[in-house]
C-alpha cells in the first residue's frame, strides 16, 4: 500500500499543477483580457469593480490549493495512522477538522466569486448561499474519496491477487495509461477556455471515458478476429457495435448535462465521427505496433534457441578432446608399468566418463560434483607427472559455501590448459589452482608456469581448444555476471574467474 499512496501522491500533485498551469498561462500568454472570465460582466452590470485576479484566479486558486491538501492529509496520514488502525478516537476528529478547514476556506474563495451578488442580496442571505454551496463542495468531496477509498479497499482485498495471477493488467493495451493521462491533461487545461458548465466542455469531457475504452475493444475483440479469419462481415459489425454503443454511452452521459434534445443528436453524430475518423485509424497503427513488436520477441526467442543450440555444439567439442588426452596418458602408464598406477587412472577415468553421461548435458549442476570432477582430473594427470619431482601440482578447494549450482564442464578447461600448456618433464615447472565461495560467488584461480614451444609447434599461439569456448560459454550462461581475468607472461599464466550465482 505504500507503493500505492506514493503513485497517488505524484498523481494528484501532478493534476494539481496541470490546474494551476491552466489558470495562469492564459494570463501570462494573452496579456490582463484573457483573464476577463467568470462572471465579469455580472460585476459591470450591477456596477461593482471587477478584479480578474481577486475574483477568478485566487478563489479557484484556494479550493484548489486546500482541496489538494485535504486529499493529502486525508489519504497519507489520518486514514492510515489512525483509522485503518481503529484509532477512532484521534481519526475523526482531524478528518471532521480537515473538512471543516476545507468548508472554511471554499466558503470564502466562493464570497470572492460570486460577489456580484451582493448587488441585490442582503449580507446574511449572501453568506448563506456561499455557505450552502461550500458544504456542497464539501459534502460532496467528502463522498467522492469515500467512493475512491471503497473501490480501492476491495479491489486490494478480493481482487488484486486473482488479477495479477490471471495476467488480466497485462492483457490491456500498454498505451492506456498514456490515454488516460493525455485525457485528463486535456481536460485541466481546456477547463478554464471552456468553463464546467459549457456543452462543448461536456462534449469533451465526454470523450475519453468512451473512446479510451472503445480503443481497447478494437484491440482485443475486434482486430485480432479480423487477423484471423478475414471476413469483412464480422468485422464490419463489430466495428459498428463499437461506433453506435461508444457515441450512445457518451451523448447519454453528456445529455445528462445538455438536456436539449437536438444537442444530444449533435452529440452522438460528433461521436460516432470521432470514432470512425480517430479512434479506429488509431486504434488499428496500435494494434499493428503490438504485432511487430510480438513478431520481434519471436524473432529473439528463436535467436535463443539457436544460442541454445551452438552452446550444446561446444560442449560437444570439449569432452572427445579431453577424451584423447586421457587415453595417451593412459597408454604412457601401461608402458611404465602394468599395475596400481593403471588400474588407479582407468577407475578415475571411469568416474569421469560417468560425470560426462550423467551430468554433462544438465543446464546446472551442483558445485560439489563439479569440483569431484576437476580432483579426478588432476588425480589422472599425477600418474603422467610424479616421476618428475621438478613438477608442482598443488589443489586448493575451501567447499565452505560452496553449495551452489554451476554450469557443467566449466572450470576443467582452464586446469586442462594449465597442464597443456603449462608441464614439462625436462624443466621445472608448477600448477597451483584454487576454489574459495562465499554465499552469492564463486572464486577460482590456476596458475601455471609457461614453457616456450618450438616455433614449428601448431599450437604455439594456442590458449588450448578448451579456453576459447569456456569464454564463449560464460558469455551465454552468465552475461555480466561473471568476471574473468588472464594475464600472461613469457614464463607464467594466471586466471581468475568469479562467478555470481545470484538469479
Amino acid at each position: 500500500m505504500e507503493r500505492i499512496r506514493k503513485i497517488e501522491f505524484w498523481i494528484v500533485t501532478g493534476i494539481y499543477l496541470l490546474f494551476v498551469f491552466a489558470l495562469f498561462f492564459p494570463s501570462l500568454y494573452h496579456g490582463t483580457f484573457a483573464m476577463r472570465v467568470g462572471y465579469w460582466r455580472a460585476f459591470d452590470r450591477n456596477g461593482m469593480e471587477y478584479d480578474p485576479f481577486v475574483h477568478y484566479m485566487l478563489p479557484r486558486l484556494t479550493v484548489a490549493t486546500f482541496g489538494y491538501v485535504t486529499f493529502l492529509l486525508i489519504n497519507h496520514w489520518i486514514v492510515p495512522v489512525f483509522l485503518e488502525k481503529k484509532q477512532f478516537w484521534a481519526g475523526v476528529p482531524l478528518a471532521i477538522a480537515t473538512f471543516v478547514l476545507f468548508f472554511l476556506m471554499t466558503m470564502v474563495a466562493t464570497s470572492y466569486y460570486y460577489g456580484f451578488m451582493l448587488g441585490y442580496r442582503d449580507v446574511s442571505d449572501f453568506h448563506g448561499y456561499c455557505a450552502t454551496r461550500a458544504l456542497g463542495a464539501t459534502m460532496l468531496g467528502a463522498i467522492l474519496y469515500g467512493f475512491y477509498y471503497a473501490v480501492k479497499y476491495i479491489y486490494f482485498r478480493f481482487l488484486h491477487d486473482k488479477l495479477v495471477e490471471k495476467k488480466v493488467w497485462k492483457k490491456l493495451p500498454a498505451e492506456t495509461p498514456v490515454l488516460v493521462g493525455v485525457w485528463v491533461c486535456v481536460m485541466i487545461l481546456l477547463e478554464p477556455i471552456f468553463n464546467m458548465s459549457n456543452a462543448e466542455w461536456y462534449l469533451i469531457f465526454w470523450s475519453g471515458p468512451t473512446f479510451i475504452p472503445a480503443n481497447i475493444l478494437l484491440q482485443l475483440y475486434v482486430y485480432p478476429k479480423f487477423m484471423s479469419d478475414r471476413r469483412k462481415w464480422p468485422l464490419t459489425m463489430r466495428l459498428l457495435l463499437v461506433i453506435m454503443g461508444t457515441a450512445f454511452v457518451a451523448a447519454f452521459f453528456f445529455g445528462l448535462g445538455e438536456r436539449r434534445s437536438h444537442m444530444i443528436i449533435s452529440a452522438f453524430f460528433l461521436y460516432c465521427l470521432g470514432v470512425m475518423l480517430g479512434v479506429i485509424p488509431l486504434a488499428w497503427w496500435l494494434f499493428k505496433m503490438r504485432l511487430s513488436r510480438k513478431d520481434e520477441v519471436l524473432s529473439l526467442e528463436k535467436a535463443l534457441g539457436r544460442s541454445s543450440a551452438n552452446l550444446d555444439f561446444l560442449r560437444s567439442q570439449i569432452n572427445p578432446h579431453f577424451l584423447f588426452n586421457a587415453l595417451n596418458t593412459l597408454y604412457g602408464t601401461a608402458l611404465q608399468e602394468n599395475a596400481p598406477r593403471t588400474s588407479e587412472g582407468v577407475q578415475r577415468l571411469g568416474d569421469m566418463m560417468r560425470f560426462m553421461l550423467h551430468e554433462n548435458h544438465l543446464e546446472k549442476i551442483e558445485l560439489s560434483k563439479e569440483i569431484a570432477y576437476l580432483q579426478n582430473y588432476v588425480s589422472l594427470q599425477r600418474l603422467r607427472t610424479q616421476a618428475s619431482e621438478d613438477i608442482k601440482i598443488e589443489v586448493n578447494v575451501e567447499e565452505d559455501d560452496c553449495d551452489h549450482t554451476i554450469a557443467p564442464m566449466l572450470l576443467i578447461p582452464f586446469v586442462e590448459n594449465a597442464f597443456k600448456h603449462g608441464i614439462s618433464l625436462r624443466k621445472r615447472s608448477w600448477i597451483v589452482v584454487s576454489l574459495s565461495c562465499d554465499r552469492t560467488h564463486i572464486y577460482f584461480d590456476a596458475y601455471n608456469s609457461v614453457h616456450p614451444k618450438p616455433e614449428n609447434d601448431p599450437e604455439k599461439a594456442s590458449l588450448g581448444i578448451g579456453l576459447n569456448n569456456v569464454k564463449r560459454r560464460l558469455a551465454l550462461l552468465y552475461p555480466r555476471k561473471h568476471e574473468l581475468s588472464i594475464r600472461q607472461t613469457a614464463t607464467e599464466f594466471f586466471v581468475h574467474l568469479t562467478i555470481d550465482t545470484t538469479r
